[in-house]
């Protein structure tokens, strides 16, 4: 019944019992005039939170305010910020599980995002762990290309070549487990990345050793080349066995061992 038709049969002293929208009844307490425009207002006021319902939905914690997970995905970032974030998260995957065994679901809930955003930034896995390691390449790089400008001193770049190893694995063991120890080398992109990050380190060696010395470059670059894969090795095998001595224990030995080798060739122009 409309409201006209309520106030027209709810005239006088005549009692009346409106039927609500839903067709249930209402109390069994009889309504006067004076009382049936409060509960005509109670009916249109339920059944228009009824359409609102049914329009707008209601949030599935039944609360009327966002879930937890709908806050955490609305919490915008700086895409660069982001970005940093997921390849964090990442990173800690695929060192933990392995690339193969690694799950995109698994990344964004360690980043705590919902998989189409980690999509959003990267359209693969492989894209994803390429640039992970492209992250990790760059630190490794850059920190040898700064430890061989700290001095002048021959043995003493020497020196600073290997424990720019030492330190990147000290700091960075995710990216050195990567770089050197991943489980996905048979993919061309990361046995290129891998290349490219011990090729770049052999470089900045051989740089320094063939403008000093003036070697004949091939000669200059196998020692080079030695340099960084003696370095690469002891490192790998101090971390993997745990630290079993102070790293400058370890760097001196290894640079004791290399600096024996390289006392016989001439490092300098006569």
């Amino acid at each position: 019944m409309t409201g006209p038709d309520l106030r027209r049969a709810c005239t006088g002293k005549m009692s009346c019992r409106p039927r609500p929208a839903n067709g249930s009844s209402v109390s069994g307490t009889e309504l006067t005039t004076a009382e049936a425009p409060a509960v005509e207002l109670e009916v249109l006021m339920s059944e228009l939170a009824r359409t609102a319902q049914r329009r707008g939905g209601q949030p599935a914690n039944g609360t009327g305010l966002p879930s937890t997970s709908a806050a955490r995905r609305g919490n915008r970032l700086p895409r660069d910020e982001r970005r940093g974030q997921l390849l964090i998260a990442a990173s800690e995957v695929f060192v933990d599980r392995g690339y193969h065994a690694a799950g995109m679901d698994e990344i964004a809930e360690r980043a705590g995002v919902s998989k189409p955003v980690l999509y959003q930034h990267f359209s693969s896995k492989v894209e994803l762990y390429l640039a992970v390691l492209q992250r990790h390449v760059d630190n490794l790089v850059s920190g040898v290309r700064q430890a061989l400008r700290t001095t002048t001193d021959n043995r003493q770049r020497v020196r600073a070549a290997v424990e720019a190893f030492f330190d990147f694995i000290e700091h960075d063991s995710q990216g050195y487990r990567l770089i050197f120890e991943n489980d996905y080398v048979t993919e061309p992109q990361v046995a290129a990345q891998v290349k490219v990050a011990t090729e770049a380190c052999t470089d900045a060696v051989f740089d320094l050793i063939s403008h000093d010395s003036g070697l004949e470059p091939h000669r200059a670059r196998m020692i080079a080349v030695g340099l960084v894969s003696i370095s690469v090795d002891s490192a790998r095998y101090w971390l993997n066995n745990e630290r079993p001595i102070a790293k400058d224990d370890a760097v001196e030995g290894t640079v004791a061992f290399i600096w024996g080798g390289l006392s016989h060739v001439p490092l300098t122009r006569s």
